[in-house]
């Protein structure tokens, strides 16, 4: 059994056929990436497996569950996180507030207890402190700890990004591009992020991306688009020389 199983997902705006009949499967504890030109859909399919988008053909199903229609909360409650192209962080908090945002699907008091700080309420307030400090150990993210976001780099805002993902507790990790905008360095550090988070952590891994050494430093298989269209799935190395994933890439 896939842990996840994408079928024929299409979704149509429009005229625009941005997604069509994309199947492909996710084994549990995969690192899976999606390759393709700018406009091939990637994001797209990403936006319909965390239900942004409603496809207009096809299934998602995660763990033996269709999810094709579940509302966003559910999806996330499912175990499901990810990270968006263009950072999503609150810029007048800090490292620590943004992380603990990630935990509030793990929440179960009422309004009320909420408002009294009952025990039960400040129990919980002190496991999602604990589960965020391990995921700031986990990134070494110490020094910004207290930090607003305002007055951090990019690339260490695109950490605390896939930080707050990782305090969610998911069991699938959606990354849209993680190292864009990164330089060498911090690229490398990604490699080490997405390798570890796989290994210790046990997350399977679905990727969007466009450097192709990350790809290949840290990807299982590769699943490559163009059009909406699969044109190759396999390792880095049978995709990248796929005659028609080299076409799309050098427009011959």
């Amino acid at each position: 059994m896939s842990y996840l199983a994408v079928q024929g997902l299409s979704i149509q705006f429009g005229g625009l056929k941005a997604v069509d009949d994309v199947s492909f499967e996710v084994a549990q504890g995969e690192v899976f990436t999606i390759i393709g030109p700018n406009g091939a859909g990637k994001t797209t399919v990403f936006n319909m497996i965390s239900r942004l988008y409603t496809p207009t053909a096809g299934r998602i199903v995660f763990k033996d569950e269709d999810i094709t229609r579940l509302p966003v909360q559910l999806v996330a409650a499912r175990g499901i996180a990810r990270t968006f192209q263009n950072i999503e962080l609150f810029e007048n908090a800090s490292t620590l507030d943004n992380l603990l945002v990630g935990r509030h699907r793990h929440s179960s008091t009422s309004l009320v207890e909420d408002i009294l700080f009952s025990g039960r309420v400040r129990r919980q307030e002190l496991e999602h402190r604990e589960a965020v400090e391990r995921v700031i150990e986990l990134l070494r993210l110490q020094h910004c700890r207290d930090m607003l976001i305002s007055g951090l780099p990019y690339g260490v805002r695109k950490v605390i990004e896939l930080g707050r993902a990782l305090a969610i507790g998911p069991e699938l990790l959606l990354l849209d591009e993680p190292s864009s905008g990164l330089n060498v360095e911090e690229t490398d550090d990604m490699a080490h992020w997405i390798l570890d988070i796989r290994r210790r952590l046990g997350i399977t891994v679905l990727m969007v991306e466009h450097d192709m050494s990350l790809v290949s430093r840290v990807s299982d298989r590769v699943l490559a688009l163009n059009y909406g269209k699969i044109m190759a799935v396999g390792t880095a190395q049978e995709v990248q020389t796929h005659p028609d994933v080299v076409a799309a890439y050098l427009g011959t």
